[in-house]
């Protein structure tokens, strides 16, 4: 009987989500020591400030880490109210900075 169960539970076991699917740890950083608020911008949050605002490390750096799916994103980072492209980013667009996950 218990053996029958076993079997049972493992044919209507369910199929797992394809990797690209699944969304993934992407980290942010941002380096000004002298800005007062700092929040990411992007086609994965409506372009909100107010879905993703970065945090201030003691180094100065912000940083924020956001779970992003597969694929290309547009993002920029908002400081202090002003749009600014990743100086870290290896492809920019016109509407922002562009990253593959």
């Amino acid at each position: 009987m218990k053996q029958q169960n076993k079997i049972a539970k493992s044919q209507t076991h369910e199929k797992p989500e394809p990797t690209k699917a699944r969304p993934k740890p992407t980290h942010f950083y941002y380096a000004n020591r002298d800005a007062k608020a700092v929040s990411l911008i992007g086609d994965f949050n409506e372009w909100n400030p107010e879905v993703h605002p970065l945090r201030r490390r003691e180094d100065g750096w912000w940083f924020i880490e956001v779970r992003l799916t597969h694929g290309y994103h547009r993002y920029l980072f908002l400081v202090d109210g002003v749009p600014t492209l990743d100086p870290q980013a290896t492809e920019a667009t016109i509407e922002g900075s562009l990253l593959q996950v």
